[in-house]
């Protein structure tokens, strides 16, 4: 009896230890997933954006940059100055103001200490101006002509004179319209020394005073189907609204001859001489010298002005 129990003591003992074992027994840990492969090539790093080119340099700007220019009408007429002005600016900081009148009201502005530079068209008159010592400097940059317009039935016959006075007798005997700027410009200063040279003092009802600048003057001289004596450059920049053609052109004396003029800041205190005299430079600089040269070709097939820097005064 004692066996037995030791017996079945001995089974149950076994058995709790096999119960614990299992109990004990650690679940499976799942595989860890296997590592990715490195990649063989570092990744590629993206490309530097190229640096953008340099702004160009902005001028720096003077201590004095106002520029009062005043000049003749035919500049601005013909364009060349809205051209110009800006490429100088951006160039060298200065702010030029133009005052567009003529060529007489232009010296008197320079006279009275109304302007710092003078771009202008009247040589006589000049070199009285300078003279006076009212100008510092004074450069020869650029010429074209004067031609003399009309209607194209010209009725005073005019074409194939024989020069300038011989045109001017005919329109005078024919009392054929004309019109005259009578500002004092260097135009109508070239018209009354033409006249006084034919022996003829225009006056009458075919006379016609407009008082204006050249191409106010060659729009009225086309409503009134006048003839009138012109720039060639602003007829061409304006010859597509005008109902008007070059009937005389070619002689010497009709030559049309610009100065630029910085002036004396010994005569006044407000001058500003620096901004001046950049101005008058920069005009004579062969790169400027070359824009004069090719104004006007693209769009009117030839130049409006003939570049004059360096060359002997006419």
């Amino acid at each position: 009896m004692k066996k037995s129990v030791l017996v079945l003591l001995s089974i149950l003992l076994s058995l709790s230890l096999l119960l614990t074992a299992c109990a004990a027994q650690p679940t499976d840990v799942p595989a860890a997933p296997p590592a990715t492969e490195a990649p063989t090539e570092a990744p590629v790093a993206p490309m530097a954006t190229e640096a953008p080119t340099e702004a160009p340099a902005v001028a720096p700007v003077p201590d004095n940059p106002d520029v009062i220019l005043a000049t003749t009408t035919s500049t601005r007429d013909s364009g060349l100055l809205d051209y110009l002005l800006p490429i100088f600016q951006e160039e060298t900081g200065y702010v030029v103001k133009m005052v567009a009148v003529g060529t007489g009201e232009a010296l008197k502005m320079g006279e009275e200490g109304n302007a710092d530079v003078l771009l202008v068209h009247a040589p006589a008159s000049e070199v009285t101006f300078m003279e006076g010592g009212f100008g510092k400097d004074r450069f020869l940059i650029m010429h074209n002509d004067f031609v003399i317009v009309g209607p194209a039935d010209d009725p005073a016959g005019i074409k194939g004179s024989t020069d300038t006075l011989a045109a001017l007798k005919a329109i005078a005997l024919a009392k054929a319209p004309f019109t005259t700027r009578g500002d004092d410009s260097g135009t109508h200063k070239m018209e009354l020394k033409l006249w006084a040279a034919a022996e003829i003092t225009p006056e009458g009802d075919w006379y016609l005073n407009t008082g204006q600048g050249m191409g106010d003057t060659l729009r009225i001289a086309s409503e009134k189907m006048a003839y009138t004596l012109t720039d060639r450059a602003t007829y061409l920049a304006l010859k597509d609204t005008l109902d008007l053609d070059i009937l005389y052109e070619g002689d010497k004396a009709l030559l049309n001859i610009y100065h630029v003029i910085t002036v004396n800041p010994e005569k006044w205190t407000n001058m500003n001489h620096d901004g001046a005299k950049a101005f008058a430079d920069w005009l004579v600089t062969d790169e400027v010298q070359k824009m004069i040269e090719t104004f006007g070709v693209d769009q009117y097939g030839q130049p409006l002005f003939f570049p004059d820097a360096g060359n002997p005064e006419y």
